[in-house]
């Protein structure tokens, strides 16, 4: 006779809550698959549902310098054309994230962009005294990450901004700056290295639209047309890969219409 194999009462329930919980394990993220996650939606130009990965990442794996500096750079491009007081929390937001992952790498090139890009852009939207505080660090990252990389398109476009703004403004102003609010730094900012490093990131990533907006903008505040019209033609040609190409299109398709 077969005697039927019947399993105990306390091994069927333990068999039936493992079941239970399969779905529940299989639906966990790890923090690799957050930030795995948020490069597609990056590339899928969808900034806000990347920044929401890369956060949670960061809750899983708190010192994660992927995760830091891949928000970072989400925040700042959320923020950019955010109405002012959410611009203003995703900034302050940026900022914290990019000196996290350059504390958590302080040898790598990425991190110190990313935070010359969050201070700079945060700088741009405060008042002249308070700029000057920031221009120093930001010039002072930028510089860090061409240390580690010198030809990284974003630390390159970081420096050229910087020399162009710092000359875009008066000569009182960058006396005053130089002269009573510690700005000495603005010194050294020239036109010549304003052009010559946002070349250097066109050179280096000619498919980014920012990189030939800006660069646009140089030409046209040195007053050469021609090659500032070829520039704002290409960022209006180009094609949009960045969650703020829409914005750059369109700002050099109204610039354009200036030189005209």
């Amino acid at each position: 006779m077969v005697v039927p194999f019947v399993l105990p009462r306390r091994a069927i329930a333990g068999a039936v809550l493992a079941i239970a919980t399969l779905p529940t394990l299989a639906a966990a993220q790890s923090a690799a698959d957050h930030v795995a996650m948020g490069d597609r939606d990056h590339t899928a130009m969808n900034a806000p549902a990347a920044l929401h990965h890369y956060e949670e990442a960061m809750k899983l794996e708190p010192k994660s310098y992927e995760a830091l500096w891949k928000a970072t750079r989400e925040a700042v491009d959320v923020g950019e054309y955010a109405a002012r007081t959410q611009r203003d929390s995703l900034y302050t937001l940026a900022e914290q994230y990019a000196r996290r992952a350059v504390e958590a790498n302080p040898n790598d090139a990425e991190g110190h962009f990313h935070l010359a890009r969050a201070l700079g852009r945060k700088a741009l939207s405060l008042g002249k005294k308070d700029q000057v505080k920031y221009a120093g660090d930001v010039r002072l990252h930028a510089l860090e990450s061409l240390k580690d990389n010198p030809k990284h398109p974003g630390a390159l476009h970081v420096m050229g901004m910087w020399n162009y703004n710092v000359m875009k403004l008066s000569g009182m102003a960058r006396f005053m700056a130089k002269t009573f609010l510690g700005g000495k730094v603005f010194g050294s900012a020239n036109w010549e290295d304003a052009q010559r490093y946002m070349e250097e990131a066109v050179a280096a990533e000619p498919e980014r639209l920012v990189h030939h907006l800006d660069l646009a903008r140089v030409y046209a505040a040195r007053d050469n047309e021609p090659k500032a019209r070829e520039q704002y033609n290409l960022t209006v040609r180009g094609t949009r890969t960045e969650f703020n190409d829409r914005h750059y299109q369109a700002e050099a398709t109204e610039e354009l219409q200036s030189l005209r």
